[in-house]
């Protein structure tokens, strides 16, 4: 599942991995403590069940996270970030403060997700 960078350009081989409009909202949801599906699914922004599939394969394939069963009968899974996938805390402050002054009406951050740090 892993695809070659259009370019070299660092900002769009970026976007090559997190650039859809649901990868970033899935780590924002793991930096906040969820891990299972059904807690991806209850998100405000209603991602539907083949999308949210896809984009953790995307992700798990990208190294991003890393999945592990937690029941067997049906098999279920719960993801967590890695290293990689941790290091883009930053990025997600830095579009939260954006927002928050150019965009009317988002909402505050919680504290504790602001004052996070990458491990």
């Amino acid at each position: 599942m892993t695809r070659e960078p259009r370019s070299g350009c660092p900002i769009a081989s970026t976007l090559d991995i997190v650039g859809d409009r649901w990868t970033l909202v899935i780590l924002r949801d793991l930096l906040n403590g969820k891990s299972r599906f059904s807690q991806f699914l209850s998100s405000p922004e209603k991602i539907t069940t083949n999308i949210l599939t896809d984009r953790l394969a995307t992700m798990e394939s990208a190294g991003l996270v890393t999945k592990s069963a937690y029941q067997e009968r049906p098999t279920r899974f719960e993801y967590t970030l890695t290293r990689k996938g941790e290091a883009l805390l930053p990025v997600l402050h830095e579009m939260c403060h954006w927002a928050n002054v150019y965009i009317p009406g988002t909402w505050t951050p919680p504290a504790s997700f602001m004052a996070r740090k990458p491990r």
